[in-house]
Protein backbone atom coordinates (compact mmCIF):
# COMPACT_ATOMS: atom_id res chain seq x y z
CA UNK A 1 0.00 0.00 0.00
CA UNK A 2 1.56 3.29 -1.06
CA UNK A 3 0.93 5.80 2.28
CA UNK A 4 2.53 9.26 2.30
CA UNK A 5 2.66 11.35 5.33
CA UNK A 6 3.28 15.10 4.42
CA UNK A 7 5.66 17.05 6.94
CA UNK A 8 4.92 20.77 7.37
CA UNK A 9 6.01 23.36 9.60
CA UNK A 10 6.90 27.48 10.19
CA UNK A 11 10.22 28.66 8.88
CA UNK A 12 13.19 27.59 10.98
CA UNK A 13 11.04 25.32 13.36
CA UNK A 14 13.75 21.84 11.98
CA UNK A 15 11.38 20.45 9.16
CA UNK A 16 13.65 20.66 6.05
CA UNK A 17 16.53 18.87 8.73
CA UNK A 18 14.15 16.43 9.87
CA UNK A 19 13.42 15.79 5.84
CA UNK A 20 16.83 15.62 5.31
CA UNK A 21 18.02 13.22 7.83
CA UNK A 22 15.19 11.05 6.72
CA UNK A 23 16.13 11.04 3.70
CA UNK A 24 19.86 9.94 4.38
CA UNK A 25 19.20 6.90 6.72
CA UNK A 26 19.53 4.59 3.56
CA UNK A 27 23.10 4.08 4.95
CA UNK A 28 21.26 2.64 8.38
CA UNK A 29 18.91 0.81 6.15
CA UNK A 30 18.77 -3.14 4.48
CA UNK A 31 20.51 -2.98 1.47
CA UNK A 32 17.84 -4.59 -0.11
CA UNK A 33 15.29 -1.61 0.30
CA UNK A 34 17.34 1.85 0.26
CA UNK A 35 15.78 5.32 0.62
CA UNK A 36 14.30 5.86 -2.45
CA UNK A 37 14.03 9.34 -4.04
CA UNK A 38 10.99 9.65 -6.10
CA UNK A 39 10.88 13.21 -6.48
CA UNK A 40 13.19 16.06 -5.10
CA UNK A 41 11.13 16.20 -2.03
CA UNK A 42 9.32 12.61 -1.68
CA UNK A 43 11.23 9.63 -0.44
CA UNK A 44 10.15 6.09 1.16
CA UNK A 45 11.70 5.34 4.31
CA UNK A 46 11.73 1.44 5.60
CA UNK A 47 9.48 0.75 9.02
CA UNK A 48 11.83 -0.52 11.38
CA UNK A 49 10.79 -4.28 13.26
CA UNK A 50 12.93 -6.06 14.86
CA UNK A 51 10.30 -9.11 14.58
CA UNK A 52 10.86 -8.97 10.96
CA UNK A 53 14.55 -9.71 11.63
CA UNK A 54 13.63 -12.75 14.20
CA UNK A 55 11.40 -14.35 11.27
CA UNK A 56 14.43 -13.90 8.57
CA UNK A 57 16.30 -15.53 11.49
CA UNK A 58 14.59 -18.75 11.50
CA UNK A 59 13.56 -18.65 8.36
CA UNK A 60 16.94 -19.15 6.96
CA UNK A 61 16.07 -15.86 4.54
CA UNK A 62 18.40 -14.40 2.19
CA UNK A 63 16.82 -10.98 2.45
CA UNK A 64 14.68 -8.74 4.22
CA UNK A 65 12.39 -6.24 2.90
CA UNK A 66 10.63 -4.00 5.31
CA UNK A 67 7.81 -2.48 4.30
CA UNK A 68 8.17 1.27 3.72
CA UNK A 69 6.25 4.55 4.59
CA UNK A 70 6.78 7.64 2.12
CA UNK A 71 7.65 11.28 3.29
CA UNK A 72 6.95 14.42 1.59
CA UNK A 73 8.42 17.60 2.52
CA UNK A 74 5.74 19.72 2.09
CA UNK A 75 6.76 23.67 2.26
CA UNK A 76 5.43 27.22 1.14
CA UNK A 77 2.86 27.89 4.53
CA UNK A 78 2.31 31.60 5.23
CA UNK A 79 -0.33 32.99 7.00
CA UNK A 80 -3.02 33.79 4.53
CA UNK A 81 -2.50 30.03 3.04
CA UNK A 82 -6.32 29.27 2.44
CA UNK A 83 -6.79 32.44 0.28
CA UNK A 84 -3.43 31.92 -1.75
CA UNK A 85 -1.21 34.05 -0.13
CA UNK A 86 2.46 32.67 -1.07
CA UNK A 87 2.61 29.16 -1.96
CA UNK A 88 -0.59 29.00 -0.45
CA UNK A 89 -2.88 27.07 -3.46
CA UNK A 90 0.02 24.77 -4.11
CA UNK A 91 0.79 24.10 -0.36
CA UNK A 92 -3.29 23.26 -0.01
CA UNK A 93 -3.11 20.89 -3.27
CA UNK A 94 0.25 18.77 -1.46
CA UNK A 95 -1.85 18.69 1.64
CA UNK A 96 -4.82 17.01 0.11
CA UNK A 97 -2.56 14.38 -1.44
CA UNK A 98 -0.92 12.69 1.77
CA UNK A 99 -2.46 10.42 4.20
CA UNK A 100 -1.20 12.20 7.07
CA UNK A 101 0.27 14.93 8.31
CA UNK A 102 3.21 15.35 10.29
CA UNK A 103 3.57 18.96 11.88
CA UNK A 104 6.83 20.00 13.03
CA UNK A 105 7.02 22.05 15.92
CA UNK A 106 9.61 24.06 17.69
CA UNK A 107 10.57 23.07 21.03
CA UNK A 108 13.52 24.84 21.66
CA UNK A 109 15.10 28.34 22.22
CA UNK A 110 18.25 29.38 20.67
CA UNK A 111 18.85 33.09 19.67
CA UNK A 112 21.10 32.34 16.90
CA UNK A 113 17.97 30.70 14.80
CA UNK A 114 14.74 33.33 14.77
CA UNK A 115 11.80 32.36 15.01
CA UNK A 116 9.10 33.79 12.43
CA UNK A 117 7.13 35.36 15.16
CA UNK A 118 9.66 36.16 17.12
CA UNK A 119 8.88 34.09 20.33
CA UNK A 120 9.08 30.09 20.42
CA UNK A 121 5.53 28.88 21.12
CA UNK A 122 4.85 25.86 19.68
CA UNK A 123 0.63 25.57 20.14
CA UNK A 124 0.86 28.73 18.58
CA UNK A 125 2.55 27.53 15.66
CA UNK A 126 0.52 24.62 15.45
CA UNK A 127 -2.57 27.15 15.19
CA UNK A 128 -1.10 29.16 12.30
CA UNK A 129 -1.55 25.87 10.39
CA UNK A 130 -4.13 24.23 11.49
CA UNK A 131 -6.12 27.11 10.90
CA UNK A 132 -4.99 28.18 6.87
CA UNK A 133 -6.64 24.42 7.28
CA UNK A 134 -9.69 24.91 8.95
CA UNK A 135 -10.11 28.39 6.69
CA UNK A 136 -9.58 26.40 3.56
CA UNK A 137 -12.07 23.18 4.77
CA UNK A 138 -15.18 25.87 5.60
CA UNK A 139 -15.00 27.46 2.62
CA UNK A 140 -15.52 24.45 0.51
CA UNK A 141 -18.18 22.77 2.66
CA UNK A 142 -19.86 25.89 3.06
CA UNK A 143 -20.61 25.91 -0.57
CA UNK A 144 -21.15 22.07 -0.77
CA UNK A 145 -23.56 21.26 2.15
CA UNK A 146 -25.91 23.51 0.80
CA UNK A 147 -25.85 22.08 -2.89
CA UNK A 148 -25.95 18.19 -1.49
CA UNK A 149 -29.05 19.37 1.30
CA UNK A 150 -30.66 21.11 -2.04
CA UNK A 151 -30.29 17.35 -4.25
CA UNK A 152 -31.39 15.26 -1.02
CA UNK A 153 -34.64 16.98 -0.71
CA UNK A 154 -35.57 16.09 -4.00
CA UNK A 155 -34.91 12.36 -3.14
CA UNK A 156 -31.25 11.79 -3.86
CA UNK A 157 -30.26 8.91 -0.88
CA UNK A 158 -26.40 9.93 -1.59
CA UNK A 159 -26.61 13.50 -1.47
CA UNK A 160 -28.66 13.27 2.03
CA UNK A 161 -26.03 10.87 3.43
CA UNK A 162 -23.69 13.16 2.44
CA UNK A 163 -25.39 16.21 3.49
CA UNK A 164 -25.67 14.88 7.06
CA UNK A 165 -22.18 13.68 7.29
CA UNK A 166 -20.40 16.95 5.79
CA UNK A 167 -23.28 19.30 7.67
CA UNK A 168 -21.41 17.61 11.04
CA UNK A 169 -18.20 18.80 9.54
CA UNK A 170 -19.37 22.02 8.75
CA UNK A 171 -20.51 22.53 12.29
CA UNK A 172 -17.43 21.62 13.80
CA UNK A 173 -14.79 23.87 11.72
CA UNK A 174 -17.60 26.78 12.79
CA UNK A 175 -16.38 26.06 16.25
CA UNK A 176 -13.10 26.30 15.29
CA UNK A 177 -12.82 22.49 15.51
CA UNK A 178 -11.27 20.16 13.08
CA UNK A 179 -13.46 17.94 10.60
CA UNK A 180 -11.40 14.45 11.97
CA UNK A 181 -13.78 14.88 15.08
CA UNK A 182 -16.70 13.97 12.63
CA UNK A 183 -18.46 10.96 14.01
CA UNK A 184 -20.45 9.38 10.54
CA UNK A 185 -23.59 7.52 11.56
CA UNK A 186 -23.16 4.16 9.12
CA UNK A 187 -20.97 3.06 6.72
CA UNK A 188 -22.30 5.19 3.61
CA UNK A 189 -21.36 8.55 5.45
CA UNK A 190 -17.93 6.77 6.36
CA UNK A 191 -17.42 6.61 3.08
CA UNK A 192 -18.66 10.42 1.46
CA UNK A 193 -16.84 11.78 4.16
CA UNK A 194 -13.38 10.05 3.71
CA UNK A 195 -14.28 10.74 -0.24
CA UNK A 196 -14.57 14.71 0.21
CA UNK A 197 -11.03 14.67 1.26
CA UNK A 198 -10.63 17.50 3.89
CA UNK A 199 -7.79 18.64 4.96
CA UNK A 200 -8.23 18.79 8.62
CA UNK A 201 -9.84 15.27 8.27
CA UNK A 202 -6.05 13.93 8.28
CA UNK A 203 -4.59 12.44 11.13
CA UNK A 204 -2.04 14.39 12.46
CA UNK A 205 1.34 13.81 14.18
CA UNK A 206 3.34 16.45 16.34
CA UNK A 207 6.92 16.06 16.43
CA UNK A 208 8.63 18.05 18.89
CA UNK A 209 11.90 19.49 17.38
CA UNK A 210 14.21 20.03 21.06
CA UNK A 211 17.71 21.27 21.95
CA UNK A 212 19.82 17.96 22.48
CA UNK A 213 20.05 17.85 25.78
CA UNK A 214 16.16 17.38 25.64
CA UNK A 215 16.45 14.68 23.56
CA UNK A 216 15.02 11.91 26.12
CA UNK A 217 12.95 13.26 28.00
CA UNK A 218 11.40 16.48 26.47
CA UNK A 219 10.56 19.74 28.10
CA UNK A 220 7.89 22.56 28.97
CA UNK A 221 7.04 23.24 25.48
CA UNK A 222 7.18 19.50 24.29
CA UNK A 223 4.64 18.81 27.38
CA UNK A 224 2.28 21.04 25.94
CA UNK A 225 2.00 19.61 22.69
CA UNK A 226 1.83 16.24 24.16
CA UNK A 227 -0.95 17.44 26.34
CA UNK A 228 -2.59 18.90 22.82
CA UNK A 229 -2.01 15.90 20.78
CA UNK A 230 -3.94 13.81 23.84
CA UNK A 231 -6.88 16.11 23.96
CA UNK A 232 -6.61 15.81 19.89
CA UNK A 233 -6.60 12.05 20.12
CA UNK A 234 -3.23 12.63 18.06
CA UNK A 235 0.05 11.25 18.23
CA UNK A 236 3.61 13.42 19.18
CA UNK A 237 7.17 12.21 19.35
CA UNK A 238 9.82 13.62 20.74
CA UNK A 239 13.23 14.36 18.13
CA UNK A 240 15.98 16.60 18.07
CA UNK A 241 16.88 17.36 14.74
CA UNK A 242 20.67 18.15 15.59
CA UNK A 243 21.02 14.86 17.14
CA UNK A 244 19.33 13.24 13.60
CA UNK A 245 21.86 15.36 11.85
CA UNK A 246 24.81 14.17 13.91
CA UNK A 247 23.90 10.56 13.26
CA UNK A 248 23.27 10.29 9.83
CA UNK A 249 26.82 11.68 9.46
CA UNK A 250 28.61 9.00 11.47
CA UNK A 251 29.19 5.59 10.77
CA UNK A 252 26.48 3.23 11.06
CA UNK A 253 28.40 1.14 13.50
CA UNK A 254 28.90 4.08 15.32
CA UNK A 255 25.12 4.89 16.51
CA UNK A 256 24.39 3.14 19.32
CA UNK A 257 27.12 4.38 21.27
CA UNK A 258 26.57 7.91 20.61
CA UNK A 259 22.82 7.02 20.98
CA UNK A 260 23.34 5.83 24.54
CA UNK A 261 25.73 8.38 25.92
CA UNK A 262 22.65 10.33 25.66
CA UNK A 263 19.90 8.31 27.07
CA UNK A 264 18.22 7.32 24.17
CA UNK A 265 17.63 3.70 23.00
CA UNK A 266 16.89 4.41 18.60
CA UNK A 267 16.89 7.83 16.85
CA UNK A 268 14.05 9.74 16.88
CA UNK A 269 13.62 9.52 13.25
CA UNK A 270 12.70 5.72 13.98
CA UNK A 271 10.27 7.25 16.49
CA UNK A 272 8.86 9.30 13.74
CA UNK A 273 8.31 6.23 11.20
CA UNK A 274 6.78 4.00 14.08
CA UNK A 275 4.65 6.53 15.14
CA UNK A 276 3.49 7.46 11.41
CA UNK A 277 2.48 3.88 10.54
CA UNK A 278 0.39 3.62 14.00
CA UNK A 279 -1.04 7.08 12.94
CA UNK A 280 -2.44 5.73 9.62
CA UNK A 281 -3.88 2.48 11.09
CA UNK A 282 -1.44 -0.17 9.81
CA UNK A 283 -0.48 -2.93 10.93
CA UNK A 284 1.91 -5.73 9.30
CA UNK A 285 1.74 -9.58 7.98
CA UNK A 286 4.70 -10.90 7.16
CA UNK A 287 6.06 -13.41 4.84
CA UNK A 288 8.96 -15.88 5.25
CA UNK A 289 11.01 -18.24 3.17
CA UNK A 290 14.87 -19.14 1.66
CA UNK A 291 13.91 -16.70 -0.67
CA UNK A 292 12.96 -13.49 1.19
CA UNK A 293 11.20 -12.36 4.97
CA UNK A 294 9.26 -9.41 4.39
CA UNK A 295 7.31 -7.45 5.86
CA UNK A 296 4.00 -6.63 4.32
CA UNK A 297 1.31 -3.32 5.47
CA UNK A 298 -2.46 -3.79 5.72
CA UNK A 299 -4.88 -1.70 7.25
CA UNK A 300 -6.50 -2.41 10.29
CA UNK A 301 -9.52 -4.62 10.24
CA UNK A 302 -8.45 -6.12 7.17
CA UNK A 303 -9.67 -9.95 6.80
CA UNK A 304 -7.61 -12.50 4.45
CA UNK A 305 -8.46 -12.11 1.08
CA UNK A 306 -7.54 -8.64 1.34
CA UNK A 307 -4.13 -8.89 2.55
CA UNK A 308 -3.24 -11.21 -0.22
CA UNK A 309 -4.39 -8.59 -2.04
CA UNK A 310 -1.21 -6.31 -1.05
CA UNK A 311 0.99 -9.10 -2.73
CA UNK A 312 -0.67 -9.44 -5.69
CA UNK A 313 -4.15 -8.75 -6.96
CA UNK A 314 -4.31 -12.26 -8.42
CA UNK A 315 -4.09 -13.01 -4.92
CA UNK A 316 -7.24 -11.64 -3.57
CA UNK A 317 -8.89 -12.62 -7.01
CA UNK A 318 -8.10 -16.57 -6.47
CA UNK A 319 -7.90 -16.37 -2.77
CA UNK A 320 -8.46 -20.22 -1.56
CA UNK A 321 -7.27 -20.17 2.03
CA UNK A 322 -4.43 -18.95 4.48
CA UNK A 323 -1.73 -20.90 6.40
CA UNK A 324 -1.30 -18.67 9.19
CA UNK A 325 0.80 -18.44 12.36
CA UNK A 326 0.90 -16.39 15.25
CA UNK A 327 4.30 -14.50 15.53
CA UNK A 328 4.55 -15.68 18.94
CA UNK A 329 3.66 -19.11 17.70
CA UNK A 330 6.11 -18.66 15.02
CA UNK A 331 9.24 -17.44 17.53
CA UNK A 332 8.74 -20.07 20.03
CA UNK A 333 8.64 -23.28 17.84
CA UNK A 334 11.46 -22.49 15.81
CA UNK A 335 9.09 -21.49 12.41
CA UNK A 336 6.37 -23.22 10.31
CA UNK A 337 7.36 -26.78 10.72
CA UNK A 338 7.02 -26.59 14.50
CA UNK A 339 4.17 -24.62 14.47
CA UNK A 340 2.52 -26.92 12.11
CA UNK A 341 3.88 -30.29 14.38
CA UNK A 342 2.30 -28.33 17.56
CA UNK A 343 -0.88 -28.13 15.76
CA UNK A 344 -0.14 -23.77 15.74
CA UNK A 345 -0.33 -23.58 12.40
CA UNK A 346 -4.00 -22.61 11.07
CA UNK A 347 -6.25 -23.26 7.89
CA UNK A 348 -8.13 -19.29 7.35
CA UNK A 349 -10.67 -18.62 5.33
CA UNK A 350 -12.08 -15.71 3.59
CA UNK A 351 -13.56 -14.44 6.76
CA UNK A 352 -10.85 -14.15 8.78
CA UNK A 353 -9.44 -10.99 10.17
CA UNK A 354 -6.09 -11.04 9.73
CA UNK A 355 -3.80 -10.10 12.65
CA UNK A 356 -0.53 -7.45 13.26
CA UNK A 357 2.18 -10.03 12.88
CA UNK A 358 0.59 -13.21 11.71
CA UNK A 359 3.26 -14.88 9.39
CA UNK A 360 1.08 -16.19 6.21
CA UNK A 361 1.21 -18.02 3.00
CA UNK A 362 -1.67 -17.45 1.20
CA UNK A 363 -3.23 -20.46 -1.48
CA UNK A 364 -4.95 -19.23 -4.62
CA UNK A 365 -6.20 -20.43 -7.92
CA UNK A 366 -6.61 -18.25 -11.07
Amino acid sequence: MGFRCGIVGLPNVGKSTLFNALTETQAAQAANYPFCTIEPNVGQVAVPDERLHKIAAIAGSAKIIETQLGFVDIAGLVKGASKGEGLGNQFLGNIREVDAIVHVLRCFENDDIQHVANKVDPIADAEVVETELMLADLESLEKRVPAAAKRASGGDKEAKAMASVLGQALELLREGKPARLTVPNDAEEARLFKQAQLLTAKPVLYVCNVAEEDAAHGNALSNKVFAKAAAEGAEAVIVSAAIEAELVAMPAEDRAEFLEALGLTESGLSRVIRAGYKLLGLKTFFTAGPKEARAWTFPDGAKAPQAAGEIHSDFERGFIRAETIAYEDYIALGGEAGAREAGKLRQEGKDYVVQDGDVMLFKFNV
